[in-house]
């Protein structure tokens, strides 16, 4: 068995969230959420593109439904003992197999929360869930349950966020080094992965987003490779991850000359970046932190060309998306308390001229305010 972390931790965590259904008058969770699971046992998979639970009861009890090629991924890297396979064939209906467990663990005609808000539970298999659990009990949305729990890292968690700082401070060097008038897109993004896989690093939660000309204006990875021109501009968002933790980072990249929309442009980035920086504090909301953003944009005159939201949590996550809840967004009251770590970016996109710049890093909210998790400086980096 191979747990990244102590099993008094993974303990500790089932009993927090047992705690937490308690509080919420809840008699079992099902959690179809793979970093419920990941936090909670340490199951490292990608099956969850199936159909799989993972139940919780009030008293700690804990069974996992899953497919036989998970059955050896969860007894090596997971605490999880029982382990129910429910079986490959035409008209299979998982949903019945995860009944007749609930009913064996006489949870019928109790209340059941379920993560609903999960890339592990589709329409489809919601339907099925629906109608396997008609009349059973009252299922009760409990998307958040963990995720809240999630928030405040552990400090065995926040050695492995600031190890993936550290792998993405190392592929921006590696895409330094490989940036040029002339260079293949491909190379650079060969250099930055490889920087994180050296390190010890796992693939991010989603690829790593490189666009140059007008796909320099895209916050989102796209298929397709070329050259820079001599005079172009390269965006990066990329994140370095360690034991399924992340930590993000973005920058746009003058390529040849400067101008001076994009000095204008990054100067405005910076301010935002460091302003909302210095806001990262315990006891402020996250939507206080949009608003710095929002007005140090709005006063430059880039109200037209921000986006609306400024960033979120880091943490373990897996594909799709590295992003973790919550947000940074106009009027979100989540409070920030020390543990929690964000990435905050900075983004302009600016399509009247076809100017991108952005800017953006990682920090650690600290007992007296934030930590950047960045040997990098904030300055323009021309290539």
């Amino acid at each position: 068995m191979a747990l990244h972390f102590e099993r008094s931790e993974f303990d500790g965590r089932v009993a927090k969230t047992c705690e937490a259904m308690k509080a919420g008058r809840l008699d079992a969770l099902l959690m179809f959420r793979q970093e419920s699971m990941y936090w909670l046992t340490g199951y490292d998979t990608f099956g969850y593109c199936f159909f799989q639970c993972m139940v919780l009861t009030a008293d700690g009890r804990i069974v996992l439904l899953t497919r036989a090629p998970d059955l050896r991924q969860a007894q090596l890297t997971s605490t999880v003992t029982d382990i129910r396979i429910w079986r490959d064939r035409e008209g299979a209906n998982p949903a019945e197999d995860l009944r007749a467990i609930l009913d064996e663990l006489d949870l019928d005609g109790t209340r059941l929360g379920i993560e609903l808000d999960a890339y592990g539970l589709t329409g489809q298999s919601l339907r099925m869930v629906d109608r396997a659990m008609e009349g059973f009990g009252v299922m009760i949305d409990a998307s958040k349950l963990v995720s809240r729990l999630r928030l405040v890292k552990s400090p065995a968690e926040i050695g492995y966020v600031r190890r993936a700082a550290e792998l993405s401070d190392d592929a921006l060097d590696a895409a330094l080094a490989e940036a040029r008038p002339g260079a293949w897109e491909g190379d650079i993004l060969a250099a930055m992965q490889g920087a994180v896989f050296r390190g010890g690093g796992d693939y991010a939660g989603n690829e790593f987003i490189i666009g140059s000309a007008e796909h320099a204006l895209l916050c989102r990875y796209q298929s397709g490779r070329r050259h820079l021109d001599p005079q172009d501009q390269l965006t990066l968002e990329y994140a370095g991850c360690y034991r399924r933790y992340h930590a993000a980072m973005m920058h746009t990249l003058p390529v040849g000359t400067v101008t001076d929309r994009q000095r204008d442009m990054h100067k405005a980035c910076e301010e935002a970046l460091l302003s909302c920086e210095a806001a990262l504090k315990p006891g402020a909301v996250m939507g206080d932190v949009f608003q710095v953003h929002a007005d140090v944009f709005d006063r430059a005159g880039y109200r037209d060309h921000r986006l609306n939201a400024c960033g979120y949590c880091m943490g373990a996550a897996f594909s799709p998306i590295w992003m973790d809840w919550p947000m940074f967004y106009a009027d979100n009251p989540v409070k920030l308390q020390p543990g929690m770590a964000f990435f905050l970016h900075m983004i302009l996109m600016d399509s009247d001229s076809g100017t991108a710049m952005t800017l953006g890093r990682s920090s650690l909210v600290t007992e007296t305010g934030h930590e950047v998790l960045s040997r990098h400086s904030t300055d323009l980096k021309a290539v």
